[in-house]
């Protein structure tokens, strides 16, 4: 069903990309006309909901083109934050060629909604790796850095200063533990309280705010390929480095 703001309701069929809610029926998806807004469409998710903005001007037309693009592409986005087993693997892969020289060959990465006070674990006997769930929606670059961790591990298992020495090729290390560690202090848990030993450094005084999720597109560039897409981290979670 799709909400027209300001006028009647009406059913529409729901775009193809869109996941499907339970019972079949497509997701929910608020349209909201504005008069003020000529040239951007704009999307975010509002809990289970999907809010798309368009001109008072669109016709139904361009109305149905534009939802079914900008849940499309909210779509897309989701699935880059929080990417499914096989694509965590094959990434892990990817940043152990790119980054430790292939050293760490890793069997299995899952997501795990065990884990309060880590935000992954390894086991260097099977090469597995388990990444907490509370890392779900964090920036593509943090969730690397978590992976890269645990894929030190396989190789070096202690927090010695060769494990550390295998993540100074990636170049955002020091910013994602910054970032985690913000998360930890806007949690109200201290970092230190981690399982890492004293080698990890404090979070930053200004840690990273979290933005809402919203994806923009200048109606005028129906090709536009760079999207305006902020993506969250919830500050309710937490690790331990």
């Amino acid at each position: 069903m799709v909400t027209v703001a300001g006028g009647s309701r009406r059913a529409v069929q729901p775009p193809a990309t869109a996941a499907p809610a339970p019972g079949g029926a497509g997701p929910p998806v608020d349209v909201r006309r504005s008069r003020r807004r000529s040239r951007t469409v704009s999307a975010y998710r509002d809990g289970e909901r999907t809010v798309v903005l368009i001109p008072a001007r669109f016709s139904r037309a361009e109305e149905r083109e534009w939802v079914e693009r900008m849940v499309s592409r909210l779509d897309a986005a989701d699935r880059r934050r929080n990417p499914g087993e096989q694509d965590l693997l094959e990434r892990a892969c990817d940043l152990s060629r790119r980054y430790l020289d292939d050293l760490a060959q890793p069997a299995s990465v899952t997501w795990v909604d065990n884990q309060q006070h880590r935000w992954g674990s390894c086991t260097p006997a099977d090469a597995s790796i388990r990444l907490s769930t509370r890392l779900q929606g964090v920036p593509g670059w943090v969730l690397d850095y978590v992976l890269l961790h645990e894929l030190a591990h396989l190789v070096v298992p202690t927090h010695s200063r060769a494990f550390w020495r295998l993540l100074e090729a990636y170049p955002r290390t020091e910013r994602a533990r910054g970032f985690l560690a913000g998360l930890d202090h806007a949690a109200g848990r201290d970092p230190a309280s981690g399982a890492e030993d004293e080698a990890e450094d404090e979070a930053p005084a200004d840690a990273p705010a979290a933005p809402l999720d919203e994806l923009v597109l200048d109606v005028d560039e129906l090709d536009v390929d760079e999207l305006d897409v902020r993506e969250a981290a919830d500050p309710a979670r937490s690790s331990t480095g």
